[in-house]
């Protein structure tokens, strides 16, 4: 089979019309008799480990087949294509995340303790981030391929995060649509970051060498714009000195102070009318 072959292969869709959701996660594994078995695991993990070095646009069945002493073919038998695969990965990343729990240090059940709650729904941002850094190869992948999210793993996180907050009295509905807000500012701001990084990484540049260089321009340049001018001048230096995880961090628990304070307010308006 040709690469141009292999790689329109790899780009088809499974016949079951689904896009392989959520088939993917229950499709039995059959291995094939002509040759020693491989397994989805050991493919996933070969697969990761090709990503994490070469980045994405290495990853083609020819060349994991070569890392697995198998044929780009036989690989087919356990994805259906490229998507499937990158979808496993991710799924095999998210499954190195701690799961929160909602109970206290002392392993009481701390009922509705927004301390407790805001704490872990910081380290599993925290952990999120971390995650996509790590691999930033992740970040073409998190937006494009859907199935990500039927993945086992981060079906387990999403579970236990609602749990946590269920346990801590909020609605359901509450709890699902502020780990979505939590969850995108947390995806979205790690995506500029493994953008930044991977960009300095191609130019051989520290970040701390190319902020220095950088930051006079943007001062030179925002001088036509006072707020911008005032910012860069008296705050963005603080920030670099502070470093890309306390600002983070400061982004999530404003994010948090605004959905505790939504839900004391609806919290109060459902009272009002009782």
């Amino acid at each position: 089979m040709s690469t141009s072959d292999e790689e329109g292969r790899m780009a088809a869709k499974p016949e079951d019309g689904t896009s392989g959701i959520p088939t993917l996660w229950t499709r039995p594994q059959r291995p094939r008799r002509d040759q020693p078995a491989l397994s989805r695991e050991q493919i996933v993990t070969a697969a990761l480990a090709l990503l994490d070095n070469d980045g994405i646009e290495a990853l083609s069945m020819r060349k994991l087949g070569a890392r697995l002493n198998a044929g780009a073919t036989s690989l087919y038998t356990y994805v259906a294509n490229k998507d499937e695969l990158l979808a496993l990965a991710v799924d095999q990343v998210f499954a190195e995340l701690p799961l929160p729990e909602p109970t206290g240090a002392d392993g009481s059940n701390t009922g509705g303790d927004p301390k407790v709650w805001r704490a872990a729904i910081e380290e599993v941002a925290e952990e999120v981030r971390a995650a996509v850094l790590r691999h930033p190869w992740m970040v073409s992948v998190i937006g494009d391929v859907g199935m990500v999210y039927f993945g086992p793993s981060w079906m387990r996180l999403s579970e236990a995060l609602l749990a946590l907050l269920e346990d801590s009295g909020v609605d359901l509905v509450d709890a699902n649509e502020a780990m979505g807000v939590v969850m995108g500012y947390t995806i979205g701001a790690a995506t500029v970051e493994a953008a930044w990084l991977s960009t300095l990484a191609k130019r051989g540049r520290e970040e701390q060498e190319w902020m220095d260089q950088l930051l006079p321009a943007v001062i030179e340049a925002t001088k036509e714009h006072p707020r911008l001018h005032r910012l860069y001048t008296t705050q963005v230096d603080q920030e670099i000195l502070a470093g890309r995880d306390s600002s983070f961090l400061s982004g999530v628990r404003l994010i948090l102070d605004g959905i505790e304070a939504a839900w004391a307010a609806r919290s109060t308006d459902r009272e009002g009318r009782a």
